[in-house]
């Protein structure tokens, strides 16, 4: 009996701690589980990449659309200009000539326009041609923000405390993101790079003259909108966010 009693008790001494090591792993496993983003690491920077292909095709609806609207308003500046003119022979001594100075004066900007986009289309695809398409849209880091502007040279730098979020809409039927400054921000401003290349002057801060076309179309980048949001609200210590 008692050689049977040492023999269950070893055998109970053996099997009982088996289950403890068990619960250790779990327990050491269980924080990697949990995925954030952006990273914990404050050092490694939030990339937000884009898909080329959905770009090209942006790139060309663009194009169409802007020369579209181009021709339009040439067409109305044009009828404009001829009907003032047509006033001002006709209806000599009449005393209308005041209203068609002011009417040549008001289709002269709607030419210009048609001029601007051309000349910036021109300025576009000689950087296209020239230039292979960035597979990266932005970084996000403590430091601050890059943006790569379709068009641009060289990325566009910003501090946090220069930037408001995007904002994100509807344009040219799709649904893109425009980057929203903090109002009197320049390309002078400190901690300020890349806002005085043209391509991205037609974009960010567009030109009067000019039909606004978005930054970022939003179905071209891998990441999706709420998660560059969360990140972008993380860097800039919540100073930043996406507006829509």
């Amino acid at each position: 009996m008692s050689e049977d009693g040492d023999t269950s008790q070893q055998v109970v001494e053996q099997v009982s701690p088996e289950p403890e090591p068990e619960l250790d792993p779990e327990s050491a496993d269980s924080p990697e589980v949990e995925v954030q983003v952006p990273p914990r690491d404050p050092g490694a920077p939030f990339v937000v990449g884009v898909d080329r292909d959905a770009v090209r095709r942006r790139r060309e609806v663009v194009r169409t659309v802007e020369r579209r609207g181009a021709w339009i308003t040439l067409a109305i500046g044009a009828v404009g200009i001829v009907a003032a003119v047509y006033v001002l022979l006709a209806f000599r001594g009449s005393g209308m000539w005041p209203f068609a100075i002011l009417l040549i004066l008001a289709m002269i900007p709607l030419v210009l326009s048609t001029v601007m986009v051309y000349r910036l289309q021109a300025e576009r695809q000689h950087w296209y041609d020239a230039n292979d398409l960035q597979p990266v849209a932005m970084r996000m880091s403590l430091k601050g923000l890059e943006l790569a502007c379709d068009g641009a040279a060289y990325p566009v730098v910003l501090q946090w405390q220069t930037v408001r979020g995007f904002r994100q809409q509807k344009l040219l039927g799709q649904y893109v993101l425009d980057l929203d400054l903090v109002p009197g921000v320049s390309a002078t401003t400190a901690g300020v790079r890349g806002l005085d290349q043209a391509p991205v002057r037609s974009v960010v801060k567009p030109n009067p003259l000019l039909r606004p076309t978005g930054l970022f179309l939003v179905k071209a980048l891998d990441q999706p909108v709420h998660i560059i949001d969360e990140a972008m609200k993380h860097f800039s210590g919540g100073t930043a966010q996406v507006r829509r």
